[in-house]
C-alpha cells in the first residue's frame, strides 16, 4: 500500500500542479476583466447592456445549475480528448504526434463537446427562454458562421494542447515539461480569450474586431500547434536508439 502510494505521489502531484496552474491563469485574467470593466456586475441597471449579459441574465436558479453542467460536460469532454491523444502517443504502438491527427480530432472532439453542450443546454430552457434569448441574439446565417468559426478555434486550440501534451511526454521530465508548457501557454491563451471575450461581450458586437480577434486566435494556435510538433521531434530524435 505504502508503495503504491509512492508510486503515484508524483503523477498525482503533477495533475494537482497543472490544475492549479490552470486556476492560477484564470484568476489573473478574470483580475483584467474585472480592472477593464469587461465583467457586469450589476447589468439589470445598466444603460447598454453586454448582449452576454442580456442572454445569461435568464439562467437563474436551477436553470443556471444545469447550465453549469452542460458546460462542465463540454470541458471534461475537450480536456479528456487532449489527454487520450497525449496518451496514444506516448504508448506507442503505430500512433505518433503529428499536427494533421492532432488537428482533425482535436477539431472531432471540439465539435462533440459542443453536441454536448447543445444536447444538454436544449433540455435546460423553456420555450419562452429560447424565444427570449432569440429576439437577442443575430440571425441565423451570422450564428452558423459563429458556430464554424467557434469550433475551428476550439479544433485548433485542442489541436495544439494535444501537441503539447505529446511534446511534453517526449522529454526527459515530462512532469515539470507539463507545468511549465500550462503556465506559459496558458497565459497566452488567457489573454487571447480576454480580448475575444471582451469584443463579443458588448452592447453592439463590432463583426470585424471579433473577426480579428478570432483570427488572431487561430494564428497563435496554429503557431503552438508547429511549435510543439518541432520540440516534440527534437526530444524524440535526441532519445538513444532502442
Amino acid at each position: 500500500m505504502r508503495g503504491q502510494m509512492k508510486a503515484m505521489a508524483r503523477p498525482f502531484g503533477t495533475l494537482f500542479l497543472i490544475a492549479l496552474a490552470v486556476a492560477l491563469v484564470g484568476r489573473v485574467g478574470l483580475a483584467v476583466m474585472d480592472a477593464t470593466g469587461t465583467l457586469s456586475y450589476d447589468y439589470i441597471s445598466a444603460a447598454d447592456v453586454p448582449i452576454l449579459d442580456v442572454v445569461c441574465s435568464i439562467l437563474t436558479g436551477s436553470a443556471l445549475v444545469a447550465f453549469m453542467y452542460a458546460a462542465s460536460l463540454a470541458m471534461a469532454v475537450s480536456t479528456a480528448g487532449v489527454a487520450l491523444y497525449g496518451f496514444l502517443v506516448w504508448r506507442g504502438e503505430g500512433v505518433s504526434a503529428r499536427p494533421a491527427t492532432a488537428f482533425l480530432w482535436g477539431w472531432a472532439t471540439a465539435l462533440v463537446a459542443i453536441a454536448c453542450l447543445l444536447v444538454t443546454v436544449s433540455g435546460i430552457l423553456s420555450a419562452v427562454q429560447v424565444a427570449s434569448m432569440s429576439s437577442k441574439l443575430p440571425g441565423t446565417a451570422v450564428l452558423v458562421v459563429a458556430l464554424v468559426g467557434f469550433a475551428a478555434f476550439l479544433g485548433t486550440l485542442l489541436g495544439a494542447a494535444s501537441m503539447t501534451v505529446s511534446a511534453c511526454l517526449a522529454r526527459k521530465r515530462p512532469g515539470r515539461a507539463l507545468v511549465v508548457a500550462t503556465l506559459g501557454c496558458g497565459l497566452v491563451v488567457m489573454v487571447l480569450t480576454v480580448g475575444t471575450f471582451a469584443a463579443i461581450n458588448t452592447a453592439s458586437i463590432n463583426l470585424a474586431a471579433v473577426g480579428g480577434w478570432f483570427a488572431a486566435d487561430l494564428a497563435v494556435n496554429l503557431i503552438i500547434l508547429f511549435a510543439a510538433n518541432a520540440l516534440a521531434k527534437k526530444a524524440t530524435a535526441s532519445k538513444p536508439a532502442g
